[in-house]
């Protein structure tokens, strides 16, 4: 009794490369990745029942003109700059205060300086300045 054999091509797939690339991957983003920024000592803190938070309160200024300045959402313009910012600042301590002043790539330097002196003038003198990463161009 003779039997037809047919041949039939085995289909295997090797799944070896893959599983190592894969493996590869998860390594490298767990070595890239940051889970913690702060340090890792874990402390146990003393408990109070007189404890309050400090939070460090944040003021945004964006200068788009001399007409047209934002204090956190509060549009004003340079006249009116300083009674805003006094509005703002009373009720807590102005050197507590961290504010970021963003102005457009085209305002003047000495609106700049009318907004930075407005705001040293309510005691604010934590003060960044925004801006934007240049791209280079090769």
């Amino acid at each position: 009794m003779a039997r037809d054999r047919k041949l039939t091509p085995k289909i295997n797939f090797d799944l070896t490369p893959l599983i190592d690339i894969v493996l590869q991957l998860v390594i490298f983003f767990m070595i890239t990745t940051t889970f913690k920024t702060s340090p890792g000592i874990i402390l146990q803190l003393p408990a109070s029942q007189t404890a309050q938070s400090i939070a460090t309160p944040e003021l945004r200024v964006v200068v788009v003109s001399s007409n047209e300045i934002y204090v956190d959402k509060t549009k004003t313009n340079l006249a009116g700059l300083e009674p805003v910012l006094r509005k703002r600042v009373s009720g807590s301590d102005a050197k507590q205060i961290r504010a970021v002043l963003e102005g457009r790539s085209g305002a003047e330097y000495q609106l700049i300086i009318s907004v930075l002196d407005a705001l040293r003038l309510n005691g604010v003198e934590n003060v960044g300045l925004i801006t934007r990463k240049d791209k280079v161009v090769q």
